[in-house]
């Protein structure tokens, strides 16, 4: 495939190298492999379920590791905008008739005063229209409330990001996404009197969301004791990738120029990257509870967090040990702790003190996994790699090969599933960071299919954060329990008990 000079110059802007372009476009020629499957992982066999006592006790782990002059960050993937929640709404405004007629439509309507955001949005129909929102309901004009919550003269809920919309009632005012991060920071991460938070967010948004921080962050700081370190990012245009046409040539815009999309979560990589921190928490924007619900989801991210630094205590001295040329009881040890704490099976009996140190010496996460109640995402499993060893991975439908009855059975009749609970430790036993684009697997994006002006398009999305981005850690899963998994995927989620 030849490039233009024009094309050349547009890829060099955004950081890309032609190298890279043209992968992403083999890439589209060639798919990319499924996985292959040992099996789910089961509280029996891959997932960590800790008794009443271990759980203190990791709690106990996590407080003393924070006294010890450690960094810890808490990292919350941002950029999302909240068009999907309101996908429902933006079609009946768009519909053929005037009054709620689906379910959805009817649940919005008849508890609309539920909403953490009513009050704004009866204060936008005020001034837009001269009359409240029951008035317009009361008038029939159902419509008139969804366009003044949706559209950019009323509150813009239907372009804004996902983390600035109002998201729970509380007796002093309504609280968004973001301003519930910023409590749990105080509550788990916060280290030596300081709570580091990132946010990454879209470049359109970053402004709006800077200042919205800066009006709340002080206000918290006061009420938890803590001095915040707000800090943000946006993905890089390096991270682009290119758009092909069906039959696998690049996509061009009317103009002549290449398309390029974001590549997916998994591009956050490069941010995370970026990050100072020993530890560093990840979890997605829209997982939030209100305050009366807090001590389970603070106390379990303790827990997993206490198990991460115990685990990474362990690694540090057995890789100090390989170091001084352990004794054959030693390796024995060692090999034990990879194969039953790391759930790593090597490949045959090719177990060695170089083996063993490869293993160790790499970035460590503990995942929190739920119980299967059929939300849609990826779930816990154990996976052969690329050097034939088998370990804990957690994988998206897109990877698994959909005509393999075995992968198929053990995929639908997986016990857990990945809510994105994730702590990390991103530093090697000699307290230097590592380079985690080193640790990618880049055989696990995906391509799907999209359109742009109505003309139909290939799309690759990069190895996902926490699966290919991830493909080479340690890997520890804990069941965590359901109540601190509660997203937000539609609007009408949110008037689910959990967020009232």
């Amino acid at each position: 495939m030849t490039l233009s000079q024009q094309d050349l110059a547009q890829i060099a802007q955004r950081g890309i190298s032609e190298e890279q372009i043209q992968t992403q476009l083999n890439q589209f020629k060639t798919g990319f492999p499924f996985l292959r499957l040992e099996a789910a992982a089961a509280v029996d066999r891959g997932i960590v379920a800790p008794s009443s006592d271990e759980r203190k006790g990791y709690v106990a782990k996590w407080e003393q590791y924070k006294q010890t002059g450690h960094r810890v960050v808490k990292f919350v993937p941002a950029s999302g905008a909240a068009s999907r929640m309101f996908k429902n709404m933006f079609a009946f405004v768009d519909a053929d008739y005037d009054t709620p007629t689906t379910d959805f439509e009817k649940t919005f309507f008849r508890d609309i005063e539920k909403f953490a955001f009513y009050d704004a949005l009866n204060a936008q129909c005020s001034m837009l229209n001269g009359k409240g929102v029951k008035e317009l309901i009361a008038a029939g004009q159902y419509k008139t409330v969804a366009a003044n919550m949706l559209k950019a003269e009323g509150l813009n809920y239907g372009q804004l990001p996902k983390g600035m919309l109002l998201f729970h009632k509380y007796a002093e005012g309504a609280r968004t996404p973001m301003e519930e991060h910023l409590v749990e920071g105080a509550l788990y991460a916060a280290s030596n009197g300081e709570a580091h938070v990132h946010f990454t967010v879209s470049h359109e948004h970053m402004d709006f969301f800077k200042q919205k921080v800066a009006e709340k962050a002080d206000g918290f700081a006061q009420k938890y004791g803590v001095k915040y370190d707000i800090t943000f990012s946006e993905q890089k245009p390096s991270t682009d990738t290119i758009a092909a046409n069906p039959d696998n040539t690049p996509f061009r815009e009317t103009d002549g120029s290449l398309l390029f999309r974001p590549g997916g979560h998994g591009a956050l990589i490069e941010n995370l990257n970026e990050i100072e921190a020993d530890v560093i928490f990840i979890k997605n924007i829209d997982n939030v509870v209100p305050d009366r619900l807090k001590p389970e989801t603070v106390e379990w991210k303790q827990v997993i967090a206490g198990l991460l630094v115990t685990l990474q205590k362990k690694a540090f001295g057995y890789l100090e040990l390989l170091d001084k040329d352990a004794t054959e009881a030693e390796l024995k040890e060692i090999a034990e702790f990879v194969e039953n704490e790391l759930c790593c099976q090597p490949k045959g009996n090719t177990v060695d003190a170089n083996y063993l140190r490869r293993k160790l010496n790499r970035p460590m996460r503990v995942c929190g996994v739920v119980k299967n109640v059929g939300e849609p995402g990826g779930g816990p499993f154990l996976t052969y790699n690329p050097d034939g060893t088998v370990s804990l991975q957690i994988l998206e439908s897109s990877q698994i090969d959909t005509n393999n009855e075995q992968y198929m059975k053990m995929f639908t009749q997986g016990t857990h599933f990945n809510p994105v609970d994730l702590v990390c430790a991103v530093k090697d036993y000699k307290g230097r960071p590592f380079n985690l684009p080193d640790f990618v697997d880049r055989n696990t994006g995906f391509i799907s299919s999209k359109s742009k002006g109505g003309k139909e398009l290939k799309a690759l999305e990069l190895p996902g954060l926490w699966n290919g981005a991830m493909s080479d850690w340690n890997t520890v899963f804990v069941e965590v329990p359901l109540g601190t998994f509660n997203p937000v995927k539609t609007v009408n989620d949110l008037l689910r008990e959990q967020h009232q």
